[in-house]
């Protein structure tokens, strides 16, 4: 007994001899390389601007602080939706926000957060790792000079916040609504007047009547910008959002310059800050929901004819953008091609499972 209490001392003291020893030469090994970092978000969306922070941390302590990366809140070195120029012309070295808030330069950027009807998050992650999802979307970001990793999914967001009920399609009309990308082409199909706001300007806009409805992402989110209090009915789902991707942009000459140990670095931390991001969401969203609706909160279901009424328009405007934009089509072919694919299993399997479990909850509850 005593002879393996030493040995455990023994190698305990071993693996710190190591790692004393590796630090040093991984300084020696690998040059200091500082970095900036500007973010769509900032402090007040905790799990978006929080993935970011995660990231950086990790690439920082992971090197032995040899590769450090600071970062800016969204609007503090550039503006939310001016990361994407940035990065390409290396204002900045990285940046973190969501593509589908840069539809007006290129619709196909949209596949790299979420389109009308599309993949869920774990439909996303599988596109983007095992299909052909990273590898079409890096040739849609190389014209701007820019290295796409994908960072983070919210999950399936909800349909928004509105101040008057919607009970049929001919409620949409005129009705000024907060959203982005895709989201707000279709939309505009059904009566809907878009806006494309950033989330600083999401609260004041609503509560002053600049929109009469707002869509964000989620409970845990929306509670963070108190929507509830200016707007009363909640809607689900989130059609054009069944996922929403986060992404990591590097400028392309930036990660040309690093070590190879570094670019593999920002491919496990960007992945590591990921599925932190998602996690968090789903760890905190139910309970935010329960705090919303307590709080005032109304919510209510998209009726199945405003669903179909915005299906509809959605594969109008995807007819469209095919005829219009070659390399939209070529994505959109494989996009939806894998979501017809997996979208059976996953009804079968998880859906299933998850209406069961819902059932028999609610009947254990009335027992």
């Amino acid at each position: 007994m005593k002879r393996r209490a030493f040995l455990g001392k023994a190698g305990l003291g071993a693996v710190a001899g190591t790692a004393a020893i590796a630090a040093p030469a991984m300084a020696q090994q690998n040059p200091k390389i500082s970095w900036k970092m500007a973010s769509t978000y900032g402090p007040n969306l905790p799990p978006l601007f929080g993935s970011a922070e995660v990231f950086c941390k990790m690439i920082e302590e992971a090197s032995g602080g040899q590769f450090t990366i600071r970062l800016y809140p969204g609007g503090e070195v550039v503006p939310g939706f001016g990361v994407l120029d940035a990065v390409g012309n290396r204002t900045v070295d990285c940046g973190q926000s969501a593509s589908y808030y840069y539809y007006g330069k290129d619709p196909t950027l949209c596949f790299d957060t979420a389109v009308p009807f599309g993949l869920n998050a774990r439909q996303m992650n599988a596109w983007m790792d095992q299909g052909d999802g990273l590898k079409l979307m890096r040739e849609v970001f190389a014209p701007r000079h820019i290295v796409n990793f994908p960072m983070g999914n919210t999950g399936t967001q909800m349909g928004g916040w509105y101040r008057k009920e919607i009970k049929s399609v001919a409620d949409l009309k005129g009705l000024k609504m907060r959203t982005a990308g895709f989201a707000g082409e279709v939309l505009s199909r059904v009566g809907v007047i878009p806006q494309q706001i950033s989330p600083g300007d999401i609260y004041p806009s609503l509560e002053k009547g600049a929109l009469d409805a707002v869509e964000f992402v989620g409970p845990l989110d929306d509670e963070k910008l108190s929507l509830q209090r200016v707007a009363k009915y909640y809607y689900y789902p989130g059609w054009w959002e069944g996922s929403a991707q986060v992404s990591l942009y590097v400028n392309e000459k930036a990660y040309a310059e690093l070590p190879k140990q570094y670019q593999s670095l920002i491919a496990l931390a960007s992945r590591y800050a990921g599925q932190q991001l998602l996690t968090d969401y789903d760890a905190h969203n139910a309970n935010a929901l329960r705090r919303l609706v307590a709080s005032g909160a109304e919510l209510r279901a998209f009726p199945v004819e405003v669903l179909d009424a915005c299906y509809d328009a959605a594969q109008e405007v995807y007819a469209e953008f095919n005829a219009k934009y070659p390399q939209f089509k070529k994505v959109y072919d494989n996009y939806m091609g894998f979501r017809d694919q997996t979208i059976p299993w996953f009804r079968l399997a998880e859906g299933s499972y998850d209406s069961y479990l819902n059932r028999a909850l609610n009947r254990a509850k009335q027992q």
